[in-house]
C-alpha cells in the first residue's frame, strides 16, 4: 500500500473504496492488523511520541481523516486519495457486509451509545450481523485488558472489530492487544460511535470537504477541543514548514 510520509508518519494513500478493499483482503486471508484514523492531531502527537508514531507506522492502514492531509498527499501527485473519514468507513463496511456476512464487534462508548449505535446501525443495513458489543471503564493509557474481556470477543469469531475509545487509546490498545485477539482487523474510529449514533453533531458536509470540521467541532466542545485545535493546528504548520526546509536541505546536500 502507498502511503505518504507527513512529518515521519506514513499516511495510506487511499480513498474510501481503496481502504474497503483492502480490509476485505485481509479478512478473506485471515490477516492480522490494525486500522488508524489519522487526523491533523495525530500528527502533532507523533512529534513528540516516538511510542505513538511507532503504532501508527505500524498499521496495516493509516487513513487520512483530515482534508489538510488530502491536499497534502493530492500535492504530491496522489490524485485518487480522499478523505477517509471514520464514520463513513464504519458506514461503507457495514454496507459491504451485508453482501459478504462480515462479522462485527463493537468495543466503546458508553453502554446506552453502544446499544444506540446497533440499533441504529441493523435499522439502517437490516442484514448487519453485529455479533457482540462491549463498553470498558475508563482506564489510564496501556492498562492491560481484562482477559475476560478478550475472551468474549474471541468467542464471537468477529470480522472486524470497531474500536471507539478516542486516540491516541484506541490505536495504543489495538497495538497493544493485537497478538492476543484473533478477529483479522480492528478498526479506530474515534468518535464515529457518538457521531453515528446522534449522541454528537457531526460538521455538515460542506464544513468537512473545506476542511472547517475542526471549527464546528471547537464550537461544540470549546472546553475540551480548544487545546487540540487552536495549539495543535498551529504546531502542525510549524512542523509541515520544519519538515519542508529539512528535505530542501537534503536534497540540496544531494546535489
Amino acid at each position: 500500500m502507498e502511503s505518504i510520509d507527513i512529518c515521519g508518519v506514513r499516511v495510506s494513500a487511499v480513498n474510501l473504496a481503496s481502504a474497503c478493499d483492502s480490509v476485505s483482503g485481509w479478512i478473506g486471508e485471515g490477516t492480522k492488523t490494525y486500522v488508524c484514523v489519522v487526523p491533523v492531531s495525530t500528527i502533532v502527537a507523533c512529534q513528540s511520541d516516538t511510542n505513538y508514531l511507532d503504532v501508527i507506522n505500524n498499521a496495516g492502514m493509516a487513513t487520512p481523516d483530515g482534508m489538510p492531509l488530502v491536499w497534502l498527499g493530492q500535492w504530491r501527485g496522489y490524485r485518487d486519495i480522499r478523505r477517509t473519514y471514520g464514520p463513513d468507513l464504519m458506514l461503507a463496511l457495514c454496507d459491504l457486509s451485508q453482501k459478504r456476512g462480515y462479522r462485527h464487534f463493537l468495543y466503546g462508548g458508553s453502554r446506552e451509545t453502544s446499544q444506540l449505535l446497533e440499533d441504529l446501525l441493523k435499522k439502517q443495513f437490516p442484514h448487519l450481523n453485529i455479533v457482540g458489543r462491549l463498553s470498558p471503564p475508563s482506564r489510564p493509557l496501556h492498562t492491560p485488558e481484562d482477559p475476560q474481556a478478550i475472551e468474549e470477543i474471541n468467542r464471537t469469531n468477529a470480522d472486524i472489530l470497531w474500536v471507539g475509545l478516542g486516540s491516541p487509546k484506541q490505536d495504543f490498545w489495538m497495538a497493544q492487544h493485537r497478538p492476543q485477539l484473533t478477529v483479522p482487523v480492528m478498526i479506530g474510529v474515534g468518535a464515529a460511535f457518538d457521531f453515528l449514533a446522534m449522541t454528537k453533531k457531526q460538521a455538515p458536509r460542506w464544513m468537512q470537504q473545506a476542511g472547517l470540521e475542526w471549527f464546528f467541532r471547537l464550537c461544540c466542545e470549546p472546553k475540551r477541543l480548544w487545546r487540540r485545535y487552536l495549539i495543535g493546528n498551529s504546531k502542525f504548520i510549524y512542523y509541515l514548514l520544519q519538515d519542508s526546509l529539512k528535505q530542501t536541505f537534503r536534497r540540496r546536500r544531494k546535489k
